[in-house]
């Protein structure tokens, strides 16, 4: 980028005060809808202040914009191949049967003085397959917070153990639009960022098991309860077969030995398509709702609507329907385009000038590892508090500290991880963010009633502070000749 003066910070700060200014608004005329449209607006307003602003005060060319802006998107295509990617699998291995043989046989575990830790257990797998924690919520948890009352067990802890639970598997899992979509806005794979994220996560997971199994061996109530509806719904619908399970390990098996994570998703959606010909036809008959073909065809064409488009299976149970229903690639193009607005803001903010003006500011106050981390994780739960939104949040604090932590000599899967364990955990635990209101209003749970119970949520961001402070798996190299950080010491994986 060509010498030029730099905006002043405050100066640099208004398109980011009338981002969160419009988002509030979005958020209270629109709720839970405010993705489906109402934020990327936002998010394109906000690029157009600074575009403005720029132009108008800064004499930037609009060919610098241009220019930032392509070097941005041609960044982010094989990002959006892998959320199609991503929307195709969800489909397949619900519809193949890979999900509900799971709940299946999940739900029979269940037990009166191990319910707090089954559910947990139960949500993590749930939303680690779907790649949802609203998804799982939605369904599984309030199916799960029917049989907790039942059981006389709290509604808070409940709701507290699925949440963190379904949060576990949407932050670790490769089908996931926030995992998804921190590793990308950080310019790091896939793969490398839950590996990486492994070292904080389940940690804070175990520790959440711990106290989730201590406080069930408390509960002394013998009441019993019926889910024989909701088996015997998964039951008459699907070919419930352990062999459908092939699909989760060999991918697992592919992930273990790093092949490229679109290889991997491609490969397992097409696995699963083939388990779904082969144990589910009447399933992808129903999908292709076409009488006038025979089975064969019937059996492709409901494939191919579930591999792209929105699927609908009657299962006798209206909460389970909501589960097995996807969404197909076409399920994706929301988060496709708020990744596109998105990146049009951080490339505005970037070659503007604005954003290198933040960055500076934020560099004279760091002074060493632990406050780097620790800056990060404060503007990841600022930005929930103020935007209202986890996917805003995470390309705001990824678009802030990237270059931070390429000048202080940190890796960017630190800045990946450290943005997961803050934006996006501690999003449901803010009463006006998206997530805050949704899960509320799901569950029939306050905000603020649940979120002493949501001991993984509350964990994450202690747990990176924490490995920050040991250095454990952090590695350090020299840092610009510019910059003079106290810490210096390399620590090797």
């Amino acid at each position: 980028m060509e010498h030029r003066k730099i905006p002043h910070p405050v100066v640099s700060v208004i398109p980011i005060v009338l981002l969160i200014a419009m988002l509030v608004v979005i958020i209270n005329l629109f709720g839970s809808d405010a993705l489906s449209g109402g934020s990327q607006i936002a998010l394109i307003m906000g690029m157009a202040v600074c575009v403005l602003i720029s132009m108008v005060f800064y004499h930037v060319p609009w060919k610098t914009f241009e220019k930032q802006m392509a070097k941005t998107m041609s960044g982010i295509f094989v990002t959006i191949m892998i959320l199609l990617c991503v929307g195709m699998l969800a489909g397949s291995w619900m519809i193949s049967g890979v999900v509900p043989t799971l709940i299946y046989y999940g739900i029979e575990l269940l037990s009166p003085r191990y319910f707090l830790v089954t559910a947990c257990v139960i949500c993590s797998l749930v939303s680690l397959l779907s790649g949802s924690s609203w998804t799982t919520i939605a369904t599984i948890g309030v199916a799960l917070l029917g049989v907790g009352e039942a059981l006389g067990i709290d509604k808070a802890w409940t709701a507290g153990a699925i949440i963190s639970g379904a949060y576990f598997g949407d932050k670790m899992s490769p089908l996931s639009d926030t995992t998804i979509l921190a590793s990308s806005a950080t310019r790091v794979d896939l793969f490398v960022h839950i590996r990486y994220m492994m070292h904080t996560t389940v940690p804070a997971l175990s520790i959440s098991l711990i106290i989730f199994l201590v406080a069930g061996l408390g509960h002394d109530s013998i009441a019993t309860v019926n889910v024989e509806q909701y088996t015997k719904g998964l039951e008459n619908t699907f070919n419930i077969s352990l062999w459908t399970l092939l699909v989760p390990i060999i991918t697992g098996v592919l992930i273990a030995r790093k092949v490229p994570s679109l290889i991997v998703l491609f490969v397992s959606s097409l696995m699963a398509g083939i388990v779904a010909l082969i144990l589910q036809p009447h399933i992808l008959c129903q999908i292709a709702n076409d009488s006038s073909l025979a089975v064969a065809s019937a059996m492709v064409k409901g494939l191919a609507i579930t591999f792209y488009g929105a699927t609908a299976i009657d299962t006798g149970y209206a909460a389970l329907n909501d589960l097995v229903s996807t969404g197909g690639m076409a399920g994706m193009l929301n988060t496709v385009w708020l990744i596109l607005c998105a990146m049009c803001f951080g490339a505005a903010m970037v070659a503007s000038g604005m954003l290198e003006s933040i960055t500076r500011m934020v560099i004279s106050w760091i002074k060493s590892r632990f406050s780097l981390v620790s800056s990060t994780v404060g503007t990841g739960l600022l930005l929930n508090l103020t935007t209202g939104d986890q996917f805003i949040s995470i390309v705001l604090n990824a678009d802030m500290f990237r270059e931070v932590y390429k000048q202080l000599g940190y890796e960017p899967r630190l800045l990946s991880r450290t943005t997961e364990d803050s934006a996006t955990v501690t999003s449901v635990l803010v009463p006006w963010n998206t997530c805050g209101m949704t899960q509320a209003t799901v569950l029939g749970v306050p905000t603020l009633t649940y979120l002493p119970y949501c001991f993984f949520n509350l964990l994450c961001p202690i747990m990176t502070l924490l490995v920050a402070a040991i250095g454990w798996k952090i590695k350090h190299t020299q840092p610009a000749e510019d910059e003079n950080p106290k810490e210096t010491k390399e620590n090797e994986e």
